[in-house]
């Protein structure tokens, strides 16, 4: 690695800090955990965020929410313009569930495809600052695509480690286009990364771009102050899936961040969804209990196929921080939700991306709140795998599609 990778300590209005013992990292690690517990490690943003400088900041796209970026100035970044993506109002499913105020953060228009791009530009961004030679990561599919990409763009060799089955076409298809070396291990997404935390101890060469990397965290946390910007207030539900807990970690440091410095004054109560046949979080929350690990997790939503998420701790500190809560929905009320998506709203999700939707059902909010769901993948990277649900009616004469679905000037069928 280059100099700057001994330098955390001179690093000005942030610091690296364990998420257990609360002591500071001094260097980066290889895997990414504090040296003294071995627990999580995240970002210390102490300089004070001013509403101007964070709203009205420039840069490509999430580059622009700079000042909240652990950086120092001069940085250039590896960025495709992720971020800046649609806050989507869903009047048609809204209005089914007696919902006004439901709104979707499509983060299936970033470049890849999918929320993982926003953490990827600032981790990948870290890795050439620090010179290094190679980037790994264990994936489900979006991470792998994501980090091929941007490291493409960085001009640093790639290796992704998945799952030999159960990742989706599509996301296979974009890593290898991006140019990665993809590896395939026998079992779980859990196998792969600690195939890989393995890796980054015995070739100190490799940097490890998971979301145990606090720099990824920092890069999706800026989703909390565009759906803020969005919106124009704070959300008073944020419903999002849950694989590796992540995401839910890092939107909630986002909008802690905005209350904290004066921005805000309300956060919004974090609910995590999870796939019934992956669920190990959601039990944990329910059963107040440490988390125990699922040697097999089975769901058609393979994003979030997951038994032992690494950022469970987290996870569980923003829900139960915010006052949220954490449930699971079935394989076809994911698969119901997606479908409604796309022929009510014109929104096509990957199966995971359903989940939050599938959710509302159970939810029973009141009519007025603010609901926003986050839509993490776009639908076109795991289409391919739900062929079943495609149809192609066969059709010999104008007169025979009349028949089937109704007169257009009487108003048609369904």
């Amino acid at each position: 690695m280059g100099e700057d990778a001994g330098l955390l300590s001179k690093s000005k209005g942030w610091r690296i800090v364990c998420i257990n013992c609360g002591k500071e990292a001094e260097t980066e690690r290889p895997d990414s955990k504090c040296k003294y517990c071995g627990d999580l490690l995240e970002v210390s943003i102490s300089a004070k965020l001013e509403a101007r400088a964070l709203f009205e900041g420039r840069g490509p796209g999430i580059w622009r929410f700079g000042a909240a970026l652990p950086f120092n100035s001069g940085t250039t970044p590896i960025s495709l313009g992720e971020g800046g993506t649609p806050l989507v109002r869903l009047e048609n499913v809204g209005g089914g569930l007696g919902l006004v105020n439901l709104y979707a953060k499509n983060d299936g228009q970033n470049p890849t495809g999918s929320f993982k791009d926003r953490g990827m530009t600032v981790a990948v961004t870290r890795a050439k600052a620090l010179g290094v030679r190679a980037l790994v990561c264990a994936s489900t599919g979006n991470t792998a695509a994501s980090l091929a990409a941007y490291g493409a763009k960085a001009g640093i060799k790639t290796v992704v480690v998945v799952p030999k089955n159960g990742v989706a076409s599509g996301k296979l298809g974009q890593a290898f286009s991006y140019g990665a070396r993809v590896f395939g291990v026998g079992g779980s997404f859990d196998d792969a990364l600690r195939l890989v935390l393995d890796l980054v101890k015995v070739d100190k060469g490799f940097y490890l771009v998971n979301s145990l990397n606090p720099f990824r965290i920092e890069g999706q946390k800026v989703a909390a102050f565009e759906i803020y910007e969005q919106l124009g207030r704070v959300p008073d539900f944020l419903v999002l899936p849950v694989g590796n807990a992540g995401n839910i970690s890092a939107i909630w440091k986002g909008f802690k961040e905005l209350r904290a410095n004066g921005i805000t004054r309300s956060v919004p109560k974090m609910i995590g969804v999870q796939a019934e046949g992956a669920a190990p979080l959601a039990k944990a929350f329910v059963s107040r209990r440490k988390l125990e690990p699922l040697k097999e997790p089975h769901t058609v939503a393979s994003a979030i196929k997951i038994g032992n998420p690494v950022s469970w701790k987290k996870a569980l500190r923003a829900i139960e921080e915010s006052g949220g809560t954490a449930l699971t929905v079935s394989d076809d009320e994911i698969m119901k939700a997606r479908s409604e998506l796309g022929a009510l709203e014109g929104l096509l999700v990957e199966a995971a991306s359903a989940a939050p939707f599938a959710a509302l059902r159970k939810l029973k909010f009141q009519k007025s709140v603010n609901v926003v769901c986050v839509a993490t993948g776009n639908g076109l990277k795991d289409l391919a795998d739900h062929r079943s649900e495609q149809t192609i009616e066969s059709v010999d004469s104008a007169r025979s599609i009349v028949a089937s679905i109704g007169s257009a000037e009487a108003g048609c069928g369904p």
